[in-house]
């Protein structure tokens, strides 16, 4: 899938992981790697990307982050999801469902 079609849903699929991760929130290259495996390979979030996305979704007080040591002792960020960030996953999970189902119908027409 292009990087332009990944550019417009990077927010909804960072909150959309979010959402699902421990308690204790997921540091960015575990997010990263969430994305690819769920999405079957198809959608690789490059850093260059993912970082300023959660630094964006930070100041937007979305998500909050801690610092942690990951399972090979590295120090890393962890990201947690905010209840400002569950409200905008909400907006923008019912957005892109409206988006897909025009673009559907446009394409079945």
């Amino acid at each position: 899938m292009g990087n332009e079609t990944l550019q417009g849903a990077l927010e909804l699929l960072v909150l959309k992981t979010l959402e699902r991760a421990p308690k204790d929130g997921m540091h960015g290259f575990g997010i990263a790697e969430h994305i690819l495996a769920a999405s079957n390979d198809l959608l690789r979030v490059e850093e260059g990307s993912l970082y300023p996305a959660l630094h964006r979704m930070e100041q937007q007080d979305w998500i909050a982050s801690t610092w942690g040591v990951t399972a090979n002792k590295r120090r890393a960020r962890y990201y947690r999801l905010r209840p400002a960030g569950r409200r905008e996953l909400e907006r923008q999970r019912a957005g892109w469902r409206q988006t897909a189902g025009a673009v559907t119908s446009f394409l079945e027409a």
